[in-house]
């Protein structure tokens, strides 16, 4: 159904937070945003997770305009609700509150079913310590990856 597979990545958050736990959301879209959705106009590179009156709502995730839309376009900025169950949004929203974590977008995606889905997760900020451990880690991958391609 689906030949181009969607995965729009958040590649700053591994590095500026670290995730604790993670949670599959459907998201609330009009028609105009699935289709640009499905082009891979989509960024959640800035976006974060709030509640507003017991419901979970992404802020700052940017949909382009669709591109043959007539005046009934969407805002490419708009706040867009995130379908979870009671159970889960609850859940999050106590650690939210109590714990002064966060949540992030991960990733988005298209299941096979044709449904726009965002990977969000509760996360706990980096301190800049903990950012350079990261980038030590890193590195030393690296190092070891282009020693071990030397000698193969």
């Amino acid at each position: 159904m689906n030949k181009n597979k969607i995965n729009i990545k958040n590649r700053k958050a591994r590095f500026n937070y670290e995730i604790l736990d993670k949670y599959t959301a459907g998201i609330k879209l009009a028609g105009t945003e699935i289709k640009s959705i499905r082009q891979g106009k989509a960024g959640i590179a800035e976006s974060f997770c709030e509640f507003h009156r017991g419901e979970l709502y992404v802020i700052n995730m940017h949909v382009e305009e669709y591109s043959h839309a007539t005046h009934f376009n969407h805002n490419p900025k708009t706040e867009r609700k995130l379908l979870l169950n009671k159970k889960e949004l609850r859940k999050l929203e106590k650690q939210v509150t109590q714990s002064g974590l966060t949540i992030i977008p991960l990733r988005l995606f298209i299941n096979d079913r044709g449904l726009a889905k965002l990977v969000i997760g509760l996360a706990k900020g980096k301190k800049v310590h903990d950012k350079r451990e990261t980038i030590k880690d890193r590195e030393s991958k690296r190092r070891l990856d282009r020693i071990k391609k030397e000698y193969n």
